[in-house]
C-alpha cells in the first residue's frame, strides 16, 4: 500500500468520485482499430518480426485502423533501417492484467516473432490493482510470453502519463496521473529485476494534436510520435 496515495484519494473523495463516474458515463467510447492485425513494412522475407500485445493501444484504438497503430508504426520506423519488419498486433481495448494473463492460458500458441512490446496499465490504473498485485501478475505475464517464445526479446512500454489525458478532469487527471507513475516504477523494477527484459519510455503526448478525438488515446500522429521514440531507443 502507498499510504500517501491512499490518503490523498480518501480526502479528495469527495470531488473525485463524482468524476469518475461522470467521466465514465460522458466519455466518447472510441472502438479498436479494423483491418488486418497483421502485416509487414518491405519486401521479401522479414529480418525482424514484432508483436504488440496488451490493451486499448495494441489495439489500435484511437485510428481507423491497424495500419495505423501502434505495431505497425513500429515496424515502419524500424524498417527504415534497411530491413523488412513483419508486425502483429494482439489487443483488448479495457483488458487489465488479470484477464490478460485468463486470456493468454487459454489460448494458443503466440504469433511468431523476435520482439515482444507488452503495453498494459492503464486499466489497472483506473481499476486501482495494488502494486504488489501488478508486479506479481506482470511477473507472471512475462513468464508465459517467454516459456511460449523462448528467443523473444521482451519490452515494457512505458504506463501512458494519465495526467496528460485532456478527458480526465482536475484534480481526477492528477491523481490517476500519480497511480499511473506508482505501476510504472513497478515495471521498472521488474525490468531491472529480470535479465532480458528492457522498460522503454516514450515522450508525453502533451500536445493535444497527438490525441484522438476522445482526448484519451494516441491519434495517428500520436502513434508514430510514440513509435518513433520506441525505434530510437531499440535501434
Amino acid at each position: 500500500m502507498h499510504i500517501p496515495f491512499w490518503l490523498g484519494v480518501a480526502g479528495l473523495a469527495p470531488i473525485i468520485l463524482p468524476q469518475a463516474l461522470h467521466t465514465r458515463r460522458t466519455t466518447l467510447r472510441l472502438p479498436e482499430g479494423s483491418g488486418p492485425s497483421e502485416g509487414q513494412w518491405g519486401d521479401g522475407n522479414p529480418g525482424l518480426r514484432l508483436l504488440v500485445i496488451g490493451e486499448s493501444t495494441a489495439a489500435s484504438v484511437g485510428v481507423d485502423s491497424h495500419q495505423q497503430g501502434l505495431a505497425s508504426q513500429l515496424a515502419r520506423q524500424l524498417s527504415q533501417q534497411g530491413k523488412t519488419v513483419a508486425w502483429h498486433t494482439r489487443g483488448t481495448n479495457g483488458i487489465r492484467m488479470a484477464a490478460l494473463l485468463d486470456q493468454l492460458r487459454r489460448t494458443g500458441e503466440l504469433p511468431a516473432c523476435d520482439a515482444i512490446f507488452i503495453s498494459m496499465g492503464v486499466n489497472d490504473t483506473t481499476g486501482l490493482t495494488t502494486r504488489k498485485q501488478y508486479y506479481r501478475q506482470l511477473e507472471q505475464l512475462i513468464g508465459i510470453l517467454r516459456d511460449r517464445r523462448p528467443d523473444a526479446v521482451i519490452y515494457l512500454l512505458a504506463i501512458p502519463p494519465m495526467h496528460r489525458f485532456t478527458a480526465l478532469p482536475s484534480p481526477l487527471r492528477a491523481m490517476l496521473g500519480w497511480r499511473s507513475r506508482l505501476l510504472d516504477l513497478q515495471q521498472q523494477k521488474l525490468a531491472h529485476a529480470l535479465p532480458g527484459l528492457l522498460h522503454l519510455g516514450y515522450p508525453d503526448l502533451d500536445n493535444p494534436a497527438l490525441l484522438a478525438r476522445d482526448g484519451y488515446h494516441p491519434g495517428e500522429l500520436g502513434y508514430q510520435v510514440m513509435a518513433e521514440a520506441i525505434a530510437r531507443q531499440i535501434s
